[in-house]
């Protein structure tokens, strides 16, 4: 991928959860006329997974194009009939890191997943941000439906999505001549023409060239922030630096407000970010828990015209092991829809947490503090420390068919 660079003239559409994203979807693929690109963390045989395959398997029907990556840990258990429609169909099924079960049941390759959730559409739509292609992304599935976002862009930007979305089809040895190839020769990337007002970036994180731009470039907004910051983040547990920064806005007189998993799908994960909350609160940070369903949204507004749309948490699996993409965006008619949407979500649907009883903290909320901080500013080490491989991108229907030869 090329280096990081705003793009000008990109029209937006916010999309909120499975009921307004997946009908977008899955219309524009099937109006698709030449290419069709997707990438997901999540694909389940479940209703909204086969309205995918039906919608992919009708735009290859008109000739199109369609390629599909799915990360195998977030997508284990797709049946052979479910991936032999699409291929037999034409469309091409990628498979990111596959990795057999131990003994058949245990999944042995949690770490460094592929995370992001994107599509690209004969060049000229994209999309991009949390929720993946499974039912309870929609609210109908009850009590444990996701509330989440994603972002309908023309313009741009998307053929720096499209670039992304290639050169993770590759193999690895090409991945590196592509990228060597991108820097020497960034005057030959031609862009469509834009048609909207909206500026936007995408930024990545993976594990080579760009491990910390996601968490550096929340930094520099939040560093930058006049009047105020909203973030509504689903797994939150950022590191040290990240966490300075929050603070030092909220004590310089920026309002400061998160927004949380009340209702969290992972339990754990609410446990760790309710030992961060003392620290935020004292530091005059204001913080609401989500309540009506699992909160699954990666979105913040800064000011009047900074946004963020995208897959990556605040927490150390996206920000320092997983594949993940957003969206930066500079335009005040999107940031004022996404700030409106989440002032919803607080007025109706959330519980502020009070701030702390105690003018100081007991000595054992130090303690645990001071053991988060320790462990957070550590991670990083211990990640480079893990065992690492290249993950590999297989193609259902080549791979079983070299194995056999």
């Amino acid at each position: 991928m090329t280096a990081e660079c705003w793009r000008e003239g990109n029209s937006l559409r916010l999309l909120e959860n499975g009921e307004e994203f997946f009908p977008r979807v899955f219309e524009a693929i099937r109006a698709a006329r030449s290419e069709v690109l997707v990438e997901t963390f999540i694909l389940f045989d479940d209703p909204v997974g086969r309205d995918l395959r039906a919608a992919l398997i009708e735009a290859a029907g008109k000739g199109a194009r369609v390629e599909i990556l799915m990360d195998h840990y977030g997508s284990p258990d797709l049946s052979d009939e479910f991936v032999g429609g699409l291929t037999e169909a034409g469309v091409k099924v990628h498979f990111f890191d596959p990795k057999p079960k131990l003994l058949g049941y245990f999944r042995v390759n949690p770490l460094r997943r592929l995370h992001r959730k994107l599509v690209v559409i004969d060049r000229t739509i994209g999309f991009i941000g949390g929720i993946n292609y499974s039912y309870d992304h929609l609210r109908e599935y009850g009590p444990q439906g996701k509330q989440d976002y994603s972002v309908e862009v023309a313009g741009p930007v998307v053929e720096d999505m499209r670039e992304l979305m290639e050169e993770a089809l590759q193999s690895p040895d090409r991945q590196s001549r592509r990228r060597r190839f991108w820097r020497r020769s960034p005057a030959l990337k031609s862009f469509p023409p834009g048609t909207g007002k909206a500026r936007a970036m995408l930024i990545v994180r993976d594990n080579e060239e760009h491990r910390d731009d996601i968490e550096r470039y929340y930094r520099a907004a939040i560093r930058s922030a006049q009047r105020e910051v909203i973030i509504a983040n689903a797994y939150f547990f950022p590191g040290v630096r990240l966490l300075r920064e929050m603070r030092a806005a909220a004590r310089r007189g920026v309002r400061f407000v998160l927004i949380l998993q009340g209702a969290p799908d992972k339990a754990i994960m609410r446990w760790a970010a309710v030992t961060l909350y003392d620290y935020l609160l004292r530091s005059g940070a204001v913080i609401f828990e989500y309540c009506e369903r699992p909160l699954h949204g990666k979105v913040a507004v800064i000011d009047d015209d900074w946004a963020t749309v995208g897959s990556s948490n605040l927490d150390p699996l996206s920000l320092a092991l997983n594949l993940e993409a957003n969206l930066l965006i500079r335009d005040r008619d999107f940031a004022a829809q996404l700030r409106e949407r989440l002032q919803h979500l607080m007025d109706h649907s959330c519980r502020e947490v009070p701030p702390p009883a105690t003018p100081k903290p007991r000595w054992w909320s130090q303690a645990s503090a001071y053991l988060v901080f320790r462990l957070l500013r550590r991670f990083p080490r211990w990640v480079e420390a893990l065992p690492q491989h290249r993950p590999q991108v297989s193609e259902a229907g080549i791979t079983e068919e070299r194995n056999a030869a």
